[in-house]
């Protein structure tokens, strides 16, 4: 493979009972993106399925993990040492608890803010210096079971929104692989009303 400016990694599930679910808004993602580029997932290695598309003039190599969630980091870490990305060149993709619905939210660094599949991404790759673009999921009442919440089928009237959001979320992509984190935080980066915590 020639050489690829960025990894972007979406987080999810494998498997269509997780298709459509909040935990799979990173595969869902990398989806969109590889659509807008004419590219295919088509290829597994390092326990993911890869793909390589050019956004914004540059190569990016798109991967959607298939370790299951909780072990995205052994996915992630190979890719970027087999293809020799510092961990500033990878870009996260994943749903947050702790954001609202459809708030797009994109950080340099941060904590995992309890997220499994992110926790496990810091563990392999033994730095939390790399972006993310948090896409928040928090239907705006009490939810008692996070677990099962992230792992429900999503509603209608999320369904109704989701094409926007998800497209969202790509832009923030485009925008980090066009200019860098920071012009990409000034330009979709929205103060989130009723977060219930940031990312230390």
């Amino acid at each position: 493979m020639a050489e690829a400016e960025y990894l972007v990694a979406g987080l999810g599930n494998p498997g269509p009972e997780y298709e459509n679910t909040p935990h799979n808004l990173g595969f869902l993602t990398v989806n969109l993106l590889a659509g807008r580029a004419q590219a295919r997932l088509s290829r597994f290695e390092c326990r993911a399925l890869v793909g390589v598309a050019v956004l914004e003039g540059k190569r990016v190599l798109l991967a959607q993990p298939q370790t299951y969630m909780n072990l995205s980091g052994e996915s992630v870490n190979g890719l970027a040492g087999k293809y020799g990305f510092a961990p500033e060149r990878v870009v996260l993709v994943y749903d947050d608890l702790d954001l609202p619905w459809g708030t797009i939210r994109i950080r340099p660094d941060g904590s995992a803010g309890g997220h499994h599949g992110v926790e496990d991404v810091i563990r392999c790759l033994g730095t939390q210096t790399f972006p993310r673009v948090r896409m928040g999921i928090h239907p705006g009442h009490e939810v008692r079971d996070g677990a099962k919440f992230v792992l429900a089928q999503f509603k209608g009237g999320q369904k109704k929104e989701l094409d926007s959001f998800i497209g969202q979320a790509a832009d923030a992509v485009e925008s980090i692989i066009a200019g860098g984190v920071d012009k990409a935080m000034a330009a979709h980066n929205r103060r989130a009303p009723g977060a219930r915590k940031e990312e230390q």
